[in-house]
């Protein structure tokens, strides 16, 4: 298995095609949108508050919260630091960037799973890269494909890899046994996500809206307090980012082992930008144009790499007396969750490593359940239904018992097969988007047309001319 995940990464990073595909259809939609993700950055913390246009429908708050809980993660902690280990402080800069190009395929793909949703009996919405792949492109085949590799990624993939890395990080304490602690973890963890995805969807939408501001407020404040216990060092920590950063030399002697290499891709695995998979959530939401959304989840970009990722970067980087090279294993691995927990210790004392391993438990645990919200959607797709109760048991019993054997995994099972599972999702979706993508900057102009004529913003599908390929905006 090994072997075939090794092989695939290796088509998809090594020549770079992930990473170029993100980038340069980033800049594409960057340039052709002038700059929508910074240009309308004040838009995007007004319309968040709005309410849904039906009192029983999903507030684009909610939408939001569901898709961050996906993104804000342990990759968020672990991912982060695995990046800086293999690739020097320089990456999280990398990752800045991917975040900010990346923002504008957010805004994209989330702009065109809101104009291409579907309305179900309930009245509630859904939709995604499916969707769109299947109405707008005429390709049903592409939008299974896509919707099958959603389901892997999220309920194979990611979600075996936040069991893994939340065990991980128990590795610190006197009570962890490398025979017996992942499995008796993965088991309760399992348990308890067993509970809550078994409850139905609309449970899902309630606890991630519940527990992923909370953890970010938490995470961020303990950060600020760890900067300001190591004041003195942070002109330290600023140079080396940058000269990392810029070391060209070093980059393209190895590149792809290079900074810029691991910022993309743990960017990528962090902030999920053009991965497709924001835009199942972003349709949910009940919004009175389609815009609304689409800068919503350009937010949530911002919200994942730009605060919460340079949070666990500072944290650690600022953290003197801790040398990242030893935390590279024999095998080229990072040990990840011990390098940040040794910085949390030499900054916090005791506190360090409980406070993380609390954190790392909300993280993961929202981050299991946001994954999985997806998986559910796509199943119908493929289906041309809804999924009967006998299929959404088995579906997500089969969901738990992955969150156990992730939890018992191999680190380089895991993380390999979370990258092959995004790579692939990105070769679908950003084609795609590339495509179809002046549909969404002509709803753009809309919007921004009916803004600066002093009115609140209402869409129309004939507006732009597609009112014979949607439902719901006619």
């Amino acid at each position: 298995m090994n072997e075939v995940i090794t092989a695939i990464n290796d088509i998809l990073y090594k020549p770079y095609i992930v990473p170029l595909f993100l980038i340069a259809v980033g800049l594409y939609f960057t340039i052709r949108t002038k700059a929508v993700q910074i240009r309308l950055f004040p838009e995007m913390f007004r319309v968040i508050m709005e309410k849904p246009e039906n009192e029983e429908g999903v507030s684009s708050f909610a939408a939001l919260m569901v898709s961050t809980a996906s993104r804000v993660g342990t990759g968020n902690i672990i991912g982060v630091c695995t990046a800086l280990i293999l690739g020097g402080p320089g990456a999280i800069f990398w990752m800045w960037i991917t975040a900010i190009i990346g923002a504008a395929n957010a805004f994209i793909e989330s702009t065109l799973a809101q104009i291409y949703k579907k309305k179900s009996h309930d009245g509630t919405y859904f939709g995604g890269p499916s969707y769109y792949m299947q109405n707008a492109l005429g390709q049903r085949w592409l939008g299974v494909l896509f919707a099958i590799f959603v389901i892997f990624t999220y309920m194979v993939g990611y979600n075996m890899l936040a069991a893994f890395n939340l065990q991980r990080t128990f590795k610190a304490f006197s009570f962890y046994n490398e025979s017996s602690s992942p499995a008796i973890i993965g088991v309760i963890l399992a348990v308890l996500f067993g509970i809550v995805v078994l409850g139905g969807g609309k449970r899902l939408i309630h606890v991630t809206e519940l527990l992923v501001p909370v953890m970010g407020v938490i995470y961020i404040i303990v950060s600020i307090v760890v900067l300001v216990l190591n004041a003195k060092d942070l002109g330290t920590m600023f140079s080396g980012i940058f000269s990392s950063a810029f070391d060209f030399k070093a980059i393209f002697g190895g590149f792809a082992g290079s900074c810029i290499m691991w910022g993309l891709k743990r960017g990528l695995y962090s902030n999920e930008a053009g991965m497709g998979s924001a835009p199942n959530a972003a349709a949910r939401a009940d919004v009175a144009h389609p815009v609304k959304q689409g800068l919503v989840q350009a937010l949530s970009v911002y919200l994942d790499t730009i605060l919460i990722c340079t949070a666990t970067a500072f944290m650690v980087l600022s953290t003197t007396g801790v040398n990242l090279k030893d935390f590279v294993g024999a095998d080229g691995s990072a040990d990840a969750a011990g390098y940040v927990q040794a910085c949390m210790h030499a900054s916090l004392g005791g506190f360090g490593p409980v406070f993380l391993s609390v954190a790392m438990s909300l993280f993961a645990f929202t981050t299991l359940i946001g994954n999985y919200s997806y998986v559910e959607g796509c199943l119908s797709f493929i289906l041309k239904r809804e999924a009967t109760k006998t299929e959404l048991t088995v579906t997500r019993i089969i969901a738990t018992i992955l969150v156990f054997l992730g939890a018992i995994a191999s680190a380089g099972l895991v993380w390999d097969t979370a990258d092959m599972a995004q790579g692939l999702m990105v070769v679908t979706n950003i084609p795609s988007i590339a495509i179809l993508g002046g549909v969404a900057i002509k709803c753009l102009n809309d919007y921004t047309k009916q803004k600066k004529e002093g009115k609140a913003p209402v869409f129309k599908a004939e507006n732009i001319g597609i009112e014979d390929k949607v439902e719901c905006w006619k």
